[in-house]
């Protein structure tokens, strides 16, 4: 990430403390490092500690400050209460809480399984909401103000065919986020929620475009003719973390270049796909599952 292309001035998040779920990779590490860039102290979580100490490095060797890698599996509503316990004994308060960490692929929703579809819900459904629950619960307890961004998708407004376990989930959060809006807006706790269009990243590509080009077919559809840059992303969610928004509150803010209105920003598209397709794509996806899951191994 190029620092100057961050819409904001230096120091403009010193004395936060923010926690990006999923802060490893992708989107969350993006977030994760122009939250440090501008000051803030970061701690990084997801189920991969070896990846996390990774990008820890990485980032602290490009900008220091200071990033905490956080191994945790937030589908278990234990392991978070022991993980928000180092963090809180290790500097003291939250000020922020980005509840990225998700799963997502596309499939024909009669080709599911339970066990399928447990694998996204209980991370973007169960787990953002046991995460979003421990950390509010203690900002209550402690008189604290807390601000709570999650990571949607423009799904949310209209569905989306072929990953209808994501759709559910993302469209609850999205729920959960209004409805806390309300509830603990007289704590000081406020939430609100960004809808990406296409920000490529390996995971993503993997799972939802498997043996084609995101950045090719974006070009093709979207009004703008191109994907999304990752510092935009980043800004946006500086913008809403940062002190001087604090009016904004119970919102979903679409950053996907007008593809929502243009296409729908989904995946209907797909109904045109034949049996064969579906196989391909399947034995695509489950291939990229074994190497993530030899890689946990490791």
């Amino acid at each position: 990430m190029d620092p100057k292309k961050l819409m904001f001035r230096p120091g403009l998040m010193a004395g936060e403390r923010i926690l990006v779920t999923g802060g490893g990779t992708g989107l969350g590490k993006e977030m994760a490092e122009a939250f440090l860039a501008l000051g803030a102290e970061v701690y990084i979580l997801g189920r991969r500690g070896a990846v996390l100490e990774e990008t820890r490095d990485e980032l602290m060797g490009r900008h220091g400050g200071r990033v905490v890698a956080v191994p945790c599996d937030i589908r278990n509503a234990e392991a978070i209460r022991d993980a928000i316990d180092l963090i809180w004994a290790d500097g003291g308060t939250l000020t922020g809480l980005v509840n990225n960490a998700a799963g997502n692929f596309i499939s024909r929703t009669e080709d599911l399984s339970p066990r399928a579809f447990d694998a996204i819900a209980n991370i973007v459904f169960r787990g953002t909401f046991y995460m979003t629950l421990d950390i509010g619960k203690r900002w209550i307890a402690e008189g604290k103000s807390g601000n709570v961004i999650n990571i949607l998708t423009t799904w949310v407004w209209n569905g989306s065919a072929f990953t209808v376990p994501s759709a559910m989930s993302k469209s609850g959060i999205r729920a959960m986020a209004e409805s806390l809006a309300v509830e603990w807006g007289r704590y000081g706790i406020r939430f609100n929620n960004i809808a990406p269009g296409p920000f490529p990243t390996k995971g993503m590509t993997e799972r939802l475009s498997p043996g084609s080009s995101m950045d090719s077919a974006e070009r093709q559809s979207n009004p703008l003719g191109r994907v999304g840059e990752m510092t935009e992303l980043a800004n946006l969610a500086v913008f809403l973390m940062a002190k001087g928004a604090e009016y904004v509150n119970g919102q979903t803010i679409a950053i996907d270049g007008a593809a929502y209105q243009a296409t729908g920003g989904n995946f209907a598209g797909l109904r045109a796909w034949d049996d064969a397709q579906w196989e391909a794509v399947r034995t695509m996806i489950k291939a990229s599952n074994d190497k993530d899951k030899a890689a946990r191994t490791v």
